[in-house]
């Protein structure tokens, strides 16, 4: 049977003041699909997923979001940011951070309902951070605190979970642990993560793609080395560590 496609671009071009950031883009994305997007800094990953969510207007090309204008389908997406900027000082608490991905279907000024409760819960619990729920967010790790903006992301109940390097403030040890908390979500929602870290998600996830201004793409976690090539523009080798992958090459 086959999934529901639940994004598609076609042929999509962005640029910066001019500067090309994508160039003739195409891409589908299904709802059962878990994709690493990996590439060189400045390759457009970050750009690729505003496009998605109609933060970035394409200056060529077609894009659907749910069978809809990015506009209007990201209402079914969560989104976790790069960086998360905020003050660390700030006395709020990590049910309250969450809970505040519900403000997208309460309004600002509504009280929030049992609903919402159960929403940032289940959240909670997904991510394994419950016993934090009256922590203030500013004084956890990392990690934990990477794991409270995708509970925020998740109360939304979305079908599209994008993840723009999530694991660049968790701790290397502790990277196993939150790869595998994402296998377990990957059974409610499509998952698409950006990294820089080819052999570590190539571990994880079900589809690789890679991206330099161009997208190097088989549908598959198979990329040639010829692809990775283009794309960071240096020679790579195969390596092995208990799961195949590949690194890039000094040079």
């Amino acid at each position: 049977m086959t999934s529901k496609e639940v994004v598609r671009l076609e042929d999509v071009s962005a640029h910066y003041d001019g500067v090309p950031v994508l160039e003739g883009v195409n891409l589908s994305i299904y709802q059962d699909d878990f994709l690493g997007i990996i590439g060189p800094n400045g390759g457009g990953k970050t750009t690729l997923l505003k496009v998605i969510l109609g933060l970035v207007e394409p200056g060529r090309g077609r894009v659907s979001v749910f069978g809809d204008t990015p506009e209007k389908g990201r209402k079914h997406i969560g989104y976790v940011s790069q960086y998360s900027l905020f003050d660390r000082d700030f006395p709020a608490s990590v049910w309250d951070v969450v809970m505040m991905g519900r403000l997208g279907k309460t309004g600002p000024f509504r009280n929030y309902t049992k609903q919402d409760r159960e929403a940032t819960l289940r959240a909670l619990e997904a991510m394994e951070i419950l016993d934090h729920r009256d922590q203030q967010i500013g004084k956890l790790s990392g990690g934990q605190q990477q794991r409270a903006f995708i509970a925020r992301a998740l109360v939304t109940e979305p079908e599209l979970l994008l993840l723009d390097e999530p694991t660049a403030s968790v701790d290397t040890p502790l990277q196993t642990d939150f790869y595998e908390l994402l296998g377990k979500l990957k059974e409610r929602m499509a998952i698409v993560l950006v990294s820089h870290d080819i052999s570590t998600i190539s571990i994880y996830v079900d589809k690789i793609a890679c991206l330099n201004r161009e997208l190097y793409y088989h549908s598959s976690k198979e990329l040639a080395a010829e692809d990775l090539e283009a794309a960071y523009r240096c020679p790579v080798e195969m390596i092995a560590h208990g799961v195949p992958h590949r690194v890039l090459k000094e040079h």
